[in-house]
């Protein structure tokens, strides 16, 4: 995405810049006041050895079989337990199901609301015959050119290793929190979350609500297509996950004689109508004008002038956003046909052609109110319906972007980036094991301190992935940082 002036056109700013200086301009949004980071004194060769161990063991979860790969699962909680001895010693463990794991450190006040750190214990699997495409083995841990590679470096074994090797610091150095602290490292992010479902549960069952629960997700962008330098994006926010299965129906028959339209032709139109019915993309309803204004004073120029007042000028990003297929999934409710079938036999009309539409909806948009809104794209097409295909996910609240939460995740941010780094909300475009603390958290954060470039993001179920040794003590100082100023009775 193109950035500073080449973001708008010159006519196009010229006829805006009239009205903007008239009105009131927004200021560019507040910088996080920096907490200076507590160290964790753990190397990169000790952490990179600990991840290095960690990608070896092929967690790989599997959605209908929960006890898949389970031996390599237990040998990597084994191994955990070895490699962290104060924290399997000083909190209390319990296995969730299915090897969920559920930490707990108890806080001298028990009136405060708990804070939680999570991690997922599982990898997705690399695409068969594509080994070969990878500079070292995909599940060898290997240490090379100043980096660790392997399936997990950046999701999330790395974010995994460096969290416990926060805690496991913090409680040899005999840190007693006032409030109490909770790590939980689910089986099966990458195909569902139901250890973070159970995570969620256990908080219900005892009438708990989170302050706030740290996840995945947002990370130090050294190369960001905004400003064309570092940014360190905090996700406060993420999309819901929805599936449908549009169904079209037709006369079957001899192929000789058919209707005037097919079940095949009807989902062709059904398909353009959805396509051609898209859903409203702004930047309201997310923490995107709050994104922009954080990031203003770094993009300059007109563009920067427009960043700074999203509420006037609000046309002009969308505008640009909208060229863009990872710009638009930030502005609303993505459609995307991923499956279709119908038909065996070349010469047998289809009496049914079925088609899967995966949607990410938006912060502003509900399942109810997305299937209502594909169902009005192809009312009175006969024969089609549009139904859930499995049991959706809603997007959960945006997380708070200041009080005493935002302040110890984003000040700790801003130390970890450095002083010529912006801090920024933003909205994630995929979903998370966050989802399911929607009912028992107030805020929902996803951030670890990483400096990462756009390319490296590619690895992520993808080749080659890798995540610098020089990453993992700034992201086990960070996580120190955070733990003990959530232990503190900070709250308001």
């Amino acid at each position: 995405m193109a950035s500073g002036c080449e973001w708008m056109t010159k006519a196009v700013m010229t006829a805006a810049l009239g009205a903007a200086l008239a009105a009131c301009g927004a200021p560019a949004g507040q910088a996080p006041e920096p907490i200076a980071l507590d160290s964790a004194s753990l190397s990169e060769t000790e952490l990179g050895g600990r991840l290095s161990q960690a990608i070896t063991f092929e967690t790989i979860s599997d959605r209908e079989d929960p006890r898949a790969s389970w031996d390599a699962f237990e040998a990597f909680r084994a191994w955990l337990a070895e490699t962290h001895p104060m924290i399997f010693s000083r909190m209390q463990v319990e296995d969730l199901g299915h090897g969920t794991l559920w930490f707990t450190l108890e806080g001298r006040n028990r009136g405060l609301r708990p804070a939680v750190f999570i991690a997922h214990q599982d990898v997705v699997p690399v695409e068969p015959g594509t080994e070969g495409n990878w500079m070292h083995p995909p599940f060898g841990g290997v240490i090379a050119n100043g980096q660790v590679w392997g399936r997990g470096a950046l999701d999330m074994k790395g974010h995994l290793v460096a969290l416990m090797g926060a805690m496991e610091s913090l409680l040899t150095d005999g840190f007693e929190p006032e409030r109490t602290l909770h790590i939980g490292l689910g089986h099966d992010e990458e195909v569902g979350g139901r250890g973070a479902q159970s995570m969620a549960a256990w908080l219900e069952a005892r009438g708990q609500r989170a302050w706030f629960v740290l996840d995945e997700g947002g990370m130090i962008i050294e190369d960001s297509p905004f400003t064309g330098g570092p940014v360190a994006l905090i996700g406060v926010a993420e999309k819901g996950f929805l599936t449908v299965e549009v169904t079209a129906r037709a006369r079957g028959g001899h192929s000789s004689t058919p209707p005037q339209q097919t079940s095949i032709a009807l989902m062709a139109e059904a398909i353009a109508r959805i396509q051609n019915a898209p859903f409203d993309m702004s930047l309201e309803g997310g923490p995107g004008r709050e994104m922009f204004r954080a990031l203003a004073p770094h993009m300059g120029g007109m563009a920067g002038f427009a960043a700074a007042r999203p509420g006037l000028m609000g046309f002009l990003i969308e505008g640009e956003l909208k060229k863009e297929d990872a710009g638009r999934a930030m502005l609303g409710t993505t459609i995307a046909p991923t499956v279709i079938s119908g038909g065996t036999v070349m010469n047998v009309l289809p009496q049914e052609t079925r088609l899967l539409v995966n949607l990410r909806l938006h912060p502003r948009d509900t399942g109810e109110s997305a299937l209502a809104h594909l169902r009005a794209a192809v009312a009175g097409l006969e024969g089609v319906s549009v139904e859930p295909y499995e049991a959706w996910s809603d997007p959960p609240g945006v997380a708070a972007m200041d009080g005493p939460a935002w302040d110890i995740i984003a000040g700790a941010a801003a130390s970890a980036a450095g002083p010529e780094t912006p801090v920024a909300p933003y909205l994630m475009v995929a979903t998370t094991d966050l989802r399911h603390f929607a009912d028992v958290a107030d805020n929902l954060y996803r951030f670890m301190a990483a400096r990462v470039h756009m390319a490296d993001l590619d690895g992520i179920h993808g080749d080659n992935e890798r995540i610098a040794l020089s990453n993992l003590p700034l992201a086990a100082d960070y996580f120190r940082t955070v733990i003990r100023a959530a232990g503190e009775d900070a709250e308001s």
